[in-house]
């Protein structure tokens, strides 16, 4: 099994999982590189899995299901007009042999789910490396709890977010935390990953734990005071 992201826009990926010759498309924002890929390696047994319904996640479906009919598309009850598996917190299901559990992970949208397949979590905007989503719902508390499911998972678990948005994100936390080693040092790794193109991602919940300021938060006060000091940096 190999997993990997298609750029998509100026910061997103679309992630491929591919199992022999069977291809996982997550969050398809857009088609044009999917549709590229599968053409350009002959693949025709297509699954696609959404965390949430913003466009830049689901703007590719509709001509990826139009060039590929059989596509199996599963997605939350927000995403209903794309899929036709819908799934909910708790769902446990299976897809080209691997085993996906379904986590709720709202605040960002309010039905934003996550995927975690063995040690890979795919987790949208719900969790992005050194930082979080915005919480347009204006639900803190379940973006809070969102991040308290993510800091239960196993260390090693490889996180998979949506968007290449890490370099900020430690720039944001190196204001609030200057003394911060840890900190500085990954926000150097990162600068150097940029300068050479390579995307930050997968992270790990490990590596969050220790970086994430988000993740961090003890109280839900203290993860608003951050969240809007992070919406206005």
């Amino acid at each position: 099994m190999t997993i990997f992201p298609i750029k998509a826009f100026s910061d997103n990926y679309i992630w491929i999982i591919e199992e022999q010759r069977k291809v996982i498309v997550v969050d398809p924002g857009e088609s044009t590189g999917v549709l590229n890929y599968l053409e350009e390696n002959t693949l025709e047994d297509v699954a696609i899995i959404l965390t949430h319904k913003h466009e830049d996640h689901v703007g590719g479906v509709k001509e990826i299901v139009s060039q590929y009919p059989t596509t199996v598309v599963y997605g939350p009850e927000e995403t209903e007009h794309f899929t036709n598996h819908m799934i909910k917190d708790g769902d446990v299901f299976e897809l080209y042999g691997k085993t996906f559990k379904v986590f709720k992970t709202a605040g960002h949208t309010e039905g934003h789910i996550s995927y975690l397949m063995e040690k890979a979590l795919f987790c949208g905007d719900a969790l992005f490396s050194g930082g979080c989503g915005r919480v347009f719902t204006g639900d803190y508390q379940a973006q809070y709890d969102a991040l308290q499911t993510f800091k239960q998972l196993d260390n090693q678990t490889k996180v998979y977010a949506a968007h290449e948005y890490t370099q900020t994100n430690l720039r944001f936390a190196q204001t609030m935390e200057p003394a911060n080693k840890v900190i500085s040092e990954a926000l150097e790794e990162v600068n150097e990953m940029s300068k050479k193109g390579y995307p930050t991602l997968p992270s790990t919940i490990g590596k969050e734990k220790e970086i994430n300021l988000f993740m961090q938060a003890e109280t839900l006060e203290d993860f608003i005071e951050l969240r809007k000091a992070r919406d206005n940096f």
